[in-house]
């Protein structure tokens, strides 16, 4: 208590302009979240807090020769497992584009590993120059009919964490269903979560499904495709988050249908939900965002708010999202406000330089993360689809997450499905030494030609889930991820081209993000040259197939599963 009062009567006096500043940034253009405004001013940062802006003299001065000076960006759901590396390297990744603090949603590995998995992040992400925050997954399983590694996690797994300083409340709400039905599950975990905040996941809600999974206490929305979809669960008060990742691209859409209604954009935030090192390494991370709204008609500073102060104030980020006196000291130097070209950031008034990455933090991992992948023996009987007169396909969409439901007659030999260049064949096993189960269905559009693509990333349950056009490379792919700990990996004409591996739950790499992003990189390629239809993220769409909660069609190790019945297809 004592410490703070010291801190709050110099923080005044520096303000008041009676001592000088830790750090001043002299000449610089401000940008201001609350009063839309750009000024020319000084900054004063001291103890790491914003004090003041004026005119005001530092032990250190930057003089910013009338670059801007903006906030931080926030993004507002993301997954840390998706980046496949460790939270240091994925800070190393993303702070220099200008993001300085995520609310991650630890899904992935809680899916694949429980309260270890969780326990891992939090410890992984106390001590970085990235400010983390954390949503308590909701779905884990996303539903009954999947197998994940570490069983449900429940309100009694959730309760000890509740007052973690980093913890805002409940991830995203993926069982809308059992919202639906009023299943007593996610009645205790919303119970339990009723003062915190509770995110959503409602991908096609419409109407009074949208409002009866509203009332529930549910407050934000990242699944809308469409514009029409964004404003009817806006006007169900919901904060639409405008994703943007590897995969899923609703950025043009939403934006373009926004500018159309000249709505009001304080509900409106920024995410990037699942997006690769490459991509961030090529684009940045949440600046890219930021950009493309631009560069569609926005004006810079809404832009700006999307990924700021609109999302400090959705999760209550009070200290966050402003350039303003009392907030922390994240800033986001810019020599232009339409490119988003990043110069330097600062985060919690420290200069983000090399030398804040010299020295890894040295984090204990549980054995047990580092021994996740466990398969039944294989053999091509287990293969087999059977062939009807027409079959479900699950159908691609290129740019989305979503698929098609189709029914078509199949290429087959003997009654059973012989996968091609149009009809590759896809499989799930299940990877965590329990039931040994075996899911197959028919997908078009994917495209690979003499070979697979086979990978222990399949949201959310982390089977393992491969593509193909003949057996003999799926079960190849298949051992080669056993044998490594899990990963990427892509065969072609019999032969392992190149592999990622995932050692850490079957999730994240140990190595540097700079080879994790080099490898992944090359198997893209990899995989293009084996067909894989151009606009097709091989690897990220091929971990979407797996996901029981979005439309319209998708396979798990129990078999193909109609999302909209949601039931699975016998």
């Amino acid at each position: 208590m004592r410490k703070y009062q010291e801190m709050l009567k110099k923080n005044i006096a520096v303000a008041k302009g009676l001592e000088k500043a830790d750090l001043v940034f002299k000449n610089a253009r401000i940008l201001n979240v609350f009063s839309e405004e750009i000024t020319l001013a000084d900054l004063a940062v001291n103890n790491g807090t914003i004090v003041g802006s004026g005119s005001y003299d530092g032990v250190e001065e930057v003089d910013l020769a009338g670059k801007y000076l903006v906030p931080g960006f926030i993004d507002a759901h993301m997954h840390i497992e998706s980046s496949m590396v460790t939270p240091f390297e994925l800070a190393r990744a993303i702070v220099p584009t200008g993001t300085t603090t995520i609310i991650a949603d630890p899904h992935e590995i809680v899916n694949a590993a429980g309260k270890k998995g969780l326990d891992y992040l939090l410890n992984a992400t106390k001590q970085l120059p990235l400010t983390v925050f954390m949503m308590l997954p909701s779905s884990v399983p996303a539903t009954p009919f999947e197998t994940n590694g570490a069983g449900p996690f429940g309100a009694a797994d959730m309760h000890p964490y509740l007052d973690h300083p980093r913890i805002l409340g409940l991830g995203e709400v993926m069982c809308f269903p059992d919202v639906l039905s009023g299943a007593a599950e996610i009645l205790d975990k919303l119970t339990l979560c009723q003062h915190m905040i509770s995110d959503g996941h409602g991908p096609g809600l419409s109407e009074k499904p949208l409002q009866a999974y509203a009332c529930c206490g549910i407050h934000s929305e990242h699944e809308s495709t469409t514009f029409c979809e964004a404003l009817e669960k806006l006007r169900a008060g919901f904060y639409i988050l405008v994703r943007e990742g590897s995969a899923a691209k609703n950025l043009d859409a939403i934006i373009r249908g926004l500018l159309k209604k000249n709505l009001p954009i304080d509900r409106f935030l920024f995410c990037t939900d699942d997006k690769h090192l490459d991509d961030i390494h090529q684009q940045g991370h949440i600046r890219w965002n930021i950009k493309q709204a631009i560069d569609l008609g926005l004006c810079p500073i809404k832009a700006i708010k999307m990924a700021t102060i609109n999302t400090a104030r959705a999760y209550g980020l009070k200290k966050l999202g402003a350039i303003a006196p009392g907030y922390q000291a994240d800033l986001v130097i810019l020599s232009d406000l339409g490119t988003m070209q990043v110069e330097q950031v600062y985060q919690n008034g420290r200069l983000v330089d090399e030398t804040l990455w010299e020295d890894q933090p040295d984090h204990q991992i549980d054995p047990q993360l580092l021994d996740s992948v466990h398969i039944k023996t294989l053999n091509p009987e287990k293969l087999r689809l059977k062939l009807a007169s027409k079959n479900h396909v699950i159908g691609i969409v290129n740019g989305q997450i979503e698929t098609c439901h189709l029914l078509e007659s199949l290429p087959g030999k003997d009654g059973f499905f012989t996968p091609n260049a149009t009809y590759n064949k896809l499989c799930v096993i299940e990877r965590h030494g329990h039931s040994g189960n075996v899911g197959v269905a028919a997908i078009k559009g994917f495209g690979i030609q003499n070979g697979a693509i086979a990978t222990t990333v399949a949201h959310d349950s982390h089977n393992i889930i491969v593509v193909g056009d003949n057996d003999a490379d799926i079960l190849l792919a298949v051992n080669h991820l056993a044998e490594i700990g899990g990963g990427y990996v892509v065969v072609g004409n019999h032969r392992i081209i190149g592999t990622v591996p995932l050692t850490l739950a079957g999730l994240i790499s140990l190595d540097s993000g700079e080879v994790v992003q080099k490898k992944v990189a090359s198997l893209i390629l990899s995989a293009h040259q084996l067909g894989v239809a151009v606009g097709v993220d091989p690897f990220i769409t091929l971990s979407f197939m797996a996901l029981p909660v979005i439309p319209a069609l998708r396979l798990t190790d129990l078999g193909l599963f109609d999302v909209e019945a949601f039931r699975l297809i016998k």
